[in-house]
């Protein structure tokens, strides 16, 4: 494992532990699962685990296997602060020592303000009193570095950038979003500063490996040398000296070897002439067949309605940049079949989703035209047909 220096004394795993997604079994997190996961990940030396308040369950599962196996001490734990939940200065402190509590500890390595999109949200922190807060925390120990997570443009990353004397950031980079939301630009400021940078959706949420388009697929198949979809996009990433940690959401042993396996080789400069040449055709190839650039984060959920918004617009894509048919199976499995219906239909116009949405998704407009291609008449024919006829079998 490389390490790249953090704030102070701290040398961070290139490779961070992203716990948004852990392993699920039945709905919950799969605790067997995620307890070897998270060991084997500290064994080969990764040492940069992320949550935060509003993962389901993640908070609360990273701290017991730390606390089962004696392992917060060799570990940098970061969670985030979910100010846009909060109202008052007595708030900030609740949600922290709710936060020590499900983390079975007593200090936060790093701590992070939640999807700062705007400067609004940070003033609107600072003006409950947030910055005595750190300071006391801070020289208390309870935290040690502060930080802030980021979805938004580039003028308003550099506006945030400025407002506060930050010990490291995190934001959305991949080579997708190269010239958009913080961007490069974003990250060589960063790096100008001095403040080391996380990186969050690497992959854009799977997306560069498991929606890629079957021509961006042939591309790596014939030019990349053998190197898989996720280990290019991870490699464009390392290659970069401004890039501190990039956090990736395993949730299986073989996805952590393989993204080990390549944090280890990846140094900056890493990155041949031939690859890069390959991710702009690639990059180009999604461009020109995207329809909604959702990266299934999740921030939009749940729907007051019970509409699956995420599931929505990853078959909707998939029918772009694969085929209509991978699309409908997708939807099929994965939304439609649910027993409660989640369909995109049943958006009555709220607004609760886009207010959340990091990629500033008009997300009411787009639900309606990927329910429209989703479902055709026939479609939701065959969708009665089928859901009566399970739900039917449950019963019996």
């Amino acid at each position: 494992m490389q390490y790249r220096k953090g704030p102070g004394e701290d040398r961070w795993s290139a490779l961070g532990f992203g716990c948004m997604r852990f392993a699920r079994s039945g709905g919950s997190i799969d605790m067997a699962e995620t307890e070897r996961e998270i060991l084997r990940a500290v064994e080969k030396g990764i040492n940069y685990f992320d949550t935060a308040y509003i993962y389901p369950g993640s908070e609360e599962a990273l701290g017991t296997v730390l606390a089962k196996n004696s392992l917060r001490e060799k570990v940098y734990v970061a969670t985030k602060l979910p100010g846009y939940l909060i109202h008052s200065a007595a708030g900030i402190e609740k949600t922290f020592q709710e936060q020590c509590r499900r983390l079975r500890t007593d200090y936060i390595d790093n701590y992070l303000m939640h999807m700062l999109t705007d400067v609004e949200a940070w003033e609107k922190l600072r003006e409950m009193g947030v910055e005595d807060w750190i300071a006391e925390k801070k020289k208390s120990g309870a935290i040690r570095h502060i930080g802030f997570s980021f979805h938004g443009n580039t003028a308003m990353f550099l506006k945030i950038l400025d407002a506060y004397d930050w010990d490291f950031c995190q934001i959305q980079y991949n080579y997708l979003d190269e010239v958009s939301q913080a961007g490069r630009k974003g990250l060589e400021a960063a790096q100008a500063r001095g403040i080391p940078v996380v990186i969050m959706e690497p992959l854009r949420g799977g997306k560069l490996v498991s929606l890629l388009p079957e021509t961006a697929r042939k591309m790596i198949e014939t030019e990349g040398q053998g190197r898989s979809a996720a280990e290019l996009a991870f490699r464009w990433l390392w290659d970069q000296p401004g890039v501190t940690c990039v956090l990736s959401g395993m949730n299986s042993l073989p996805m952590l070897e393989e993204n080990i396996r390549v944090a280890s080789e990846a140094l900056p400069g890493c990155l041949s002439d031939g690859e890069r040449n390959l991710i702009g055709k690639i990059r180009a190839e999604i461009n020109s067949r995207l329809r909604v650039p959702c990266t299934g984060c999740g921030y939009c959920m749940p729907c007051p309605k019970g509409v699956d918004i995420p599931g929505a617009f990853r078959a909707y894509n998939r029918m772009a940049t694969e085929n209509r048919w991978a699309g409908l199976q997708e939807y099929f499995q994965t939304v439609s079949l649910k027993k409660d219906p989640p369909f995109p239909s049943q958006c009555v116009g709220c607004g609760r989703c886009e207010s959340h949405c990091p990629q500033h998704i008009p997300i009411i407009a787009e639900l309606k035209k990927a329910d429209r291609t989703l479902r055709p008449w026939y479609v939701k024919a065959g969708l009665w047909i089928s859901r009566k006829w399970l739900f039917a079998r449950r019963k019996a």
